[in-house]
């Protein structure tokens, strides 16, 4: 049943956390409370103990520009006094929420920046946790953490170097959502000090500081996320527990900070070859960024048999490229074949001119490379299934397996937007709604928008086409030695050029797509970054693969033959070079790929030191109000706010899903394309720690079921790329000619040149005084030749049979391999148990005669007292 919510007039909300709020709206409500009933805020408020004082969880950061005769005209001042005052207004409401505020000031000749500390009290925790539903730990268990490499290298008897003991290793527990009036029932709820782990507290600050407004909710305003994009504060971020060096005295490693041990272990170059500490990253940063690095681990894991099966059907490549009789018939042709010329104004070349690009090309274009496309389709199908297992035993271990369908909350943004509220099927509670069917309209406008981007794409695709056909007329006409190389090295510079489109198109794409994914109204976190990624995903993948998917299916197949081209606005429609278009898409892959990788990768170690050097440049004391001194150490806020800002995981995840596409799609082409991705993986997983351990504010600890919908757009890819593959070595390459030749022909292949070779047509011979040859199979006349008609029924055939054998064979795969483990379901079995045991009321316990039977610490004495 729907209710349409009704916005009272007060411009003074704030959240309601006071007791009893759970047969009301726990989404924003209009009453405001006292930050204390019966005790003052410094009690309320008061964390730590004297021996381990806990100065603050999170920070809140806005600069004031303090240089002399600076005039601020009248719109200038408005708006520094309208932020000035929602800030009070926030932080009022904040303290009234029942946080500790604390600011501290630094103070420069010309700068004051000001820091806000926050710390949540007992009560507040306790309250949240239980609004939150967080897991808490019941029952301990012996730590179950294991990697397939490890558990096949202890099977074969063979050491494993890539083994390392980490100490302080988490432990592990059987967990249940938490209860306030059941906290006995929970380990080590007699330490308020340590029950809760800085993650949890990052969480529910976090929470608090997302729904708190300053100013009237009708207005959307309210949340930390509009406050800095307004401007009003410059940074909110969780403190890291201290800073990543390791003291001089070298300590032993179990006194060590969580940030220590990751540095020391886990973000350092000289790790590149341990399995990473995925358990201490998960305690550290949270379960969405241990997901990550868990997913990128076990995807470079997998990448080393690929590439080692790849840099074989390379090298059986260059072993065939000096014994191979075609090639051989082709760089001693020397001037038997005069080749047709590749534009009006063009001259006439030899084919044998073309012998190294002929044999560039056969280093990717024989029977192995039928073979690896075999193996990378099914690789990728067992990746996937094995990757399915390992992400539901994280998912359980990491206390989260059922977050997205129970745990997950509305977002603030949503719930202060929706009309309506609904039960929730699942919790029946009362919660934000969206009509369906509205957002399905707002979802489908967007879709449009969508489209257009990629007709832009499709657009700039086409001027690549055009370009590569001018360089090429222009190359053969300007330089007669370069005329064999003329399309390669239009195709080459295309490719350049096409990259610099793909780098600029995205920048832009990616704006508009948050717009949109806001408009649509997704309830959850989830649901809204899944739209975003399929989106921009979508975009990316045309932006990406717009021109390699032209160069593998569309190049070179609408070019007509002598006297009867095919032109598109005017221009000769493109062919492939003499080596063949496998070649130049191998080409493009490496230049897009690994191209992009490399720029990546200077994009991350270079950028973050140029930022953060100018970001202390720009913080460094210099002379402190009252002469302090510059020497003055930094505290830690001061520290981590001279950090970069963090910023997500979505480009880490796009750049290994675009790669997995390249890999996978066009691996026909490129079978070197794992070995690249394999030195690029091992290096980005110590680049990326580096980044989150090191260089980056410590972001919010968020919670994650898996790695969302980026597993259902790697299945889809996986799908596409059996096709992709199919059409690949059924039409671009040369290996079903070959064959075809060899069955019907001879079978060491001599005479094959002459057999892809037509002659011109005599009219355009006569025209132009001479005879001339171009690669097609046709008749004198320009006809298809019996040949043509016979490949092409083979080639199609060969696409059936490659698809029907590749996915029957994934489909066996995916039903031999459960995507749980039968040790998770049983232990997910035996954690339900323990939960409603531990949860279950019990007289003899708490008795039944109210909450002042109940011990200290249950529900009735643990909600805040806000």
């Amino acid at each position: 049943m729907l209710r349409h919510r009704v916005q009272e007039e007060d411009s003074a909300v704030l959240i309601n956390m006071g007791p009893g709020t759970e047969q009301g709206d726990s989404y924003g409500s209009t009453a405001l409370h006292p930050a204390g009933q019966g005790g003052s805020q410094e009690a309320t408020c008061r964390v730590g103990t004297p021996a381990t004082p806990r100065i603050a969880d999170f920070v809140l950061v806005w600069e004031e520009d303090l240089k002399p005769g600076r005039q601020q005209d009248g719109t200038t001042r408005d708006k520094a006094d309208g932020h000035r005052a929602w800030r009070e207004a926030f932080l009022d409401n904040l303290r009234a929420a029942g946080l500790c505020v604390d600011q501290r000031d630094v103070q420069e000749e010309a700068l004051a920046v000001h820091y806000i500390l926050l710390s949540a009290s007992w009560p507040v925790l306790c309250y949240y946790a239980e609004d939150l539903r967080l897991k808490l730990p019941l029952q301990e268990l012996p730590n179950q953490a294991s990697n397939w490499s490890a558990w096949l290298l202890a099977a074969l008897g063979i050491p494993n170097i890539l083994q390392e003991e980490v100490p302080n290793v988490p432990s592990e527990y059987y967990t249940c959502q938490f209860k306030a009036s059941k906290l006995p029932r929970f380990l080590g709820s007699d330490n308020q000090d340590t029950f809760f782990t800085s993650t949890h507290r990052h969480q529910i600050l976090f929470e608090i500081l997302a729904k708190t407004p300053y100013g009237h909710h009708k207005k959307s305003l309210f949340g930390i996320d509009q406050l800095l994009s307004e401007g009003v504060f410059r940074a909110a971020f969780p403190l890291h527990d201290g800073p990543f060096t390791l003291p001089l005295e070298g300590p032993e490693p179990q006194i060590l900070s969580q940030r220590q041990l990751l540095g020391r272990y886990w973000a350092r170059w000289g790790k590149w070859n341990k399995y990473q500490p995925l358990d201490h990253v998960r305690g550290y940063f949270g379960e969405k960024v241990a997901l990550y690095f868990a997913w990128l681990g076990f995807y470079t894991g997998w990448l080393l048999p690929a590439a080692v099966v790849g840099s074989l059907v390379f090298l059986v490549g260059c072993l065939l490229v000096f014994s191979d009789i075609p090639t051989q018939e082709l760089c001693s042709s020397e001037g038997h074949f005069q080749m047709c010329p590749l534009c009006a104004d063009c001259p006439f070349w030899l084919l044998s001119s073309a012998c190294t690009q002929v044999q560039a090309g056969r280093l990717f274009d024989h029977g192995g490379t039928v073979f690896f496309s075999l193996f990378m389709a099914l690789w990728a199908v067992l990746l996937l299934e094995y990757w399915k297992r390992r992400g539901a035993t994280l998912a359980y271990r990491w206390g989260c397996s059922d977050y997205e369908d129970i745990e997950e909350r509305p977002r603030p943004q949503f719930a202060a937007a929706a009309p309506t509220t609904a039960l929730n099927p699942i919790t029946g509670e009362d919660e934000p709604y969206f009509p369906e069917r509205s957002r399905a309209r707002r979802v489908l406008a967007g879709s449009v928008v969508v489209l257009m981007m990629v007709a832009v794409v499709v657009m700039c695709l086409v001027s690549i086409i055009l370009y590569r056909a001018i360089m090429s007329i222009v190359v053969s006409r300007s330089n007669t030695f370069l005329a064999a190389w003329a399309s390669r090295i239009a195709s080459l510079t295309g490719s350049v050029v096409n990259l610099i489109f793909i780098l600029i198109l995205s920048k832009v794409y990616v704006g508009l797509a948050h717009i949109l994914t806001r408009w649509e109204m997704h309830r959850t976190q989830t649901k809204f970054e899944d739209a975003f990624t399929l989106k921009v995903f979508i975009f990316q993948f045309a932006n990406f693969y717009s021109s390699p998917v032209y160069i593998a299916f569309f190049k070179g197949r609408f070019v007509g033959y002598p006297g009867n081209y095919h032109t598109l606005f005017g221009i000769r429609n493109e062919e492939c070079a003499a080596g063949g278009c496998l070649i130049e898409l191998a080409q493009e892959l490496l230049v897009i790929m690994v191209g992009k990788q490399l720029l990546n990768n200077a994009q991350e170690l270079l950028l973050p030191k140029l930022q953060s050097w100018w970001q202390q440049f720009r913080l460094r004391p210099k002379k402190r109000k009252g002469g302090a001194s510059a020497a003055v150490e930094q505290a830690p806020w001061e520290a981590d706010y001279a950090l970069l800002p963090s910023e997500g995981l979505f480009d880490e995840y796009l750049e290994m899903v675009l790669q997995f596409g390249f890999l996978t799609i066009f691996v026909a082409a490129c079978p070197l394309a794992p070995l690249f991705a394999l030195l690029n993986n091992w290096v980005e997983i110590r680049l990326d720690a580096r980044k989150f351990v090191r260089e980056r504010r410590r972001p919010v600890a968020e919670r994650a079921q898996d790695i969302g919908i980026w597993l259902p757009i790697l299945a889809a890819i996986t799908h596409l790329a059996v096709i992709s593959n199919a059409f690949l070595l059924a039409f671009t390459s040369d290996f079903l000619p070959r064959a075809y030749y060899q069955w019907s022909h001879a079978r060491d292949l001599r005479g094959f040149l002459n057999f892809t070779l037509a002659r011109a047509p005599p009219a355009f011979s006569a025209a132009h005084n001479r005879t001339c040859w171009y690669r097609a199979f046709r008749d004198d006349d320009g006809h298809y030749s019996r040949a043509y008609w016979s490949l092409l029924a083979i080639r199609l055939a060969f696409v059936i049979v490659f698809e029907h054998v590749v996915f029957s064979i994934g489909q066996l795969l995916d039903l031999l391999v459960p995507d749980i483990p039968e040790a998770v379901e049983i232990k997910v079995k035996r954690e339900y148990y323990l939960a409603k045991q531990a949860l279950a009321e019990n007289e003899a316990l708490f008795g039944t005669h109210g909450a002042e039977d109940k011990p200290p610490g249950s529900e009735a004495s643990l909600s805040p007292q806000v």
